[in-house]
């Protein structure tokens, strides 16, 4: 494969396309000490530039053609000679196979060892193509190869159950269960490696009267993963699934909680499982925390790309890098609180500061930060853990979830004392937040004293960036959210029609949307004056609060989301 030497550098090309300006990329060697090798996926990383272009920007430093893989489909017949598996390792996909020149799409051809290792393993020589690599995965995803890359996952991996001994490190142990042809032990596999497969946080599998049901949650929906599977083999899945997680396979009347940890490719991945007793079987939801998505999510984690407003952004800014006191973020379960925490605690993680995390479980672990895993079983409850913190000379500390009395009055307590606390509670909004600690006990007077500030948040879909169209909306949609139809009637809304980037959903991903309120001195004495809830929260609104109503609908407006998704999200009457 002929490779050009005499080429401009990468910042030279970005410059000229004026994609980032000279100054962002000065700034940005500095950092790397001119290591310009990584110089793209930094700049992506810091959301200076997208996939889209810098492949772009790749294509042109290259002199190679650039493909944005649009719906494009692979075709079966390459399945024949290469795995799947290596397509997606690289990842690349061939689409053009002539004179014994094969042409592929690739995203980093700046990578010429594995350019030259694949020349080597296909036995042809290569063409090269430039696109994302989120584009290349979302064809490979979307074509006939994934269901062909599950069957060749299932031949390869066996069940390579990961536990702990009793000093908690982690000792393998291959579960032979998964070397007979057992359809359960087979089938549970397809479904775990698919639903990793297309970005599921949750398997559901249901009994119900002559089928199982096999759903997916998918951006906080749930959606079918497969067509009704015969009722049979409920009970074989849900006793491969206790075997896995070491729950007892007798017992079919009582919930039981567990988990299980398993290595695929040297890529571990936790299971936590959950059955509950239904009419028609057992009931079965199993949440997948992928650690290696988690860390890589993490690790490129700042606020801003969290979906933040630019007032609340600034606000709650503010507020992390005050010297002591409470913040308090409130939401249901699964509206991103902890996200939001971990990407407070990835920017205020200084050498100066000790920081102490107690958590449950600990999903991401921070260098330089102490992270205190919660054990009921052995007695380290919240309370606990954190009256033991308190003797460790903190300087902030992250609580993940006040459930009790007792934590709630050793955080504030904390917080009086001079250490600055992070924790979560379930509330819908955040004037909630004080009726929750009330019927808790807790003193109203030390509370306010200790608060620094409430964010309230939830999680919107973001509509699909390759298929979201303009539409014009109904009258009765309009209506139907609260807003006045003589204002909204001639305005641009969006939605999506659906994709195989977004396996036809329309929305792909989430952001989440905010609503965050300062404890000022008049809003705590208004409060405890037991002033009228409207009439705080229309002080709030006035101080400049934006509510989570009107944070969604800025998205709505700014066609990330549609009027649907924040119906589904908000009530109207909370703007």
């Amino acid at each position: 494969m002929a490779r050009s030497v005499a080429r401009p550098s990468l910042a030279d090309v970005l410059v000229s396309q004026g994609v980032v300006s000279k100054q962002a990329l000065e700034g940005t060697l500095r950092r790397l000490d001119g290591a310009s090798a990584t110089l793209g996926q930094v700049l992506v990383e810091q959301g200076l530039l997208s996939e889209d272009q810098l492949a772009r920007a790749l294509a042109a430093q290259y002199g190679l053609p650039y493909d944005s893989l649009t719906s494009f489909q692979v075709d079966p017949r390459y399945y024949e000679t290469i795995s799947v598996k290596l397509m997606q390792r690289f990842p690349f996909i061939p689409i053009a196979d002539r004179d014994g020149v094969l042409t592929i799409v690739i995203a980093d051809p700046q990578n010429v060892l594995g350019l030259d290792e694949l020349e080597i393993l296909i036995g042809k020589r290569l063409e090269l193509i430039i696109s994302s690599k989120s584009a290349i995965l979302a064809a490979l995803d979307r074509s006939a190869g994934s269901n062909q890359a599950l069957r060749e996952l299932e031949a390869e991996y066996r069940s390579v159950l990961v536990k702990e001994d009793e000093r908690g490190e982690e000792v393998l142990t291959i579960d032979h269960a998964g070397e007979d042809q057992s359809p359960a032990v087979k089938l549970l596999d397809s479904i775990l490696l698919s639903a990793m497969q297309r970005r599921s946080s949750d398997i559901h599998i249901e009994a119900a009267d002559r089928a199982t049901k096999v759903k997916f949650r998918v951006d906080g929906i749930l959606i079918q993963a497969m067509e009704p599977l015969d009722i049979r083999l409920h009970a074989p899945l849900v006793s491969r699934l206790k075997v896995m997680a070491e729950l007892d396979i007798a017992e079919r009347r009582v919930p039981q909680d567990g988990s299980f940890r398993m290595r695929l490719d040297r890529k571990v991945v936790d299971f936590r499982v959950s059955i509950l007793p239904s009419v028609f079987g057992e009931s079965v939801v199993v949440r997948i925390l992928d650690r290696e998505s988690i860390t890589t999510g993490v690790s490129a984690l700042k606020l801003e790309r969290l979906g933040f407003n630019p007032e609340d952004l600034k606000r709650f800014r503010r507020a992390i890098m005050r010297p002591y006191g409470m913040i308090l973020v409130t939401g249901p379960t699964g509206s991103g609180k902890t996200t939001t925490l971990y990407a407070a605690i990835s920017e205020m993680n200084t050498l100066e500061d000790k920081l102490i995390t107690i958590e449950d479980p600990v999903e991401y672990q921070f260098s330089g930060v102490v992270q205190i895993p919660v054990n009921e079983k052995k007695g380290l409850t919240f309370a606990r853990g954190l009256r033991s913190i308190l003797r460790h000379d903190p300087d902030k500390i992250m609580v993940g979830e006040i459930r009790d009395p007792e934590t709630a009055q050793i955080a504030i307590q904390s917080a009086l004392t001079g250490h600055l606390v992070l924790t979560t509670v379930h509330a819908n909004n955040v004037f909630d937040v004080i009726g929750r600690f009330a019927s808790m006990g807790i003193d109203a007077y030390n509370f306010l004293a200790a608060l620094n500030c409430v964010l309230a948040q939830r999680l919107v879909r973001m509509l699909c960036p390759h298929c979201r169209m303009p539409v014009k909306a109904q009258q009765s949609l309009i209506e139907e959210s609260g807003l006045d139809y003589e204002q909204f009637k001639d305005t641009v809304f969006y939605e999506g029609k659906g994709c195989g980037h977004c396996l036809d959903t329309g929305f792909r991903g989430r952001q989440c949307i905010t609503e965050f309120l300062d404890l000022t001195d008049e809003i705590k004495e208004m409060i405890l004056a037991e002033r009228p809830l409207s009439e705080i929260r229309y002080r709030a609104v006035t101080d400049g609060m934006i509510t989570l109503r009107q944070s969604a609908l800025k998205k709505v407006i700014n066609g990330e989301t549609s009027l649907r998704e924040i119906n589904r999200v908000t009530f109207s009457e909370e703007g």
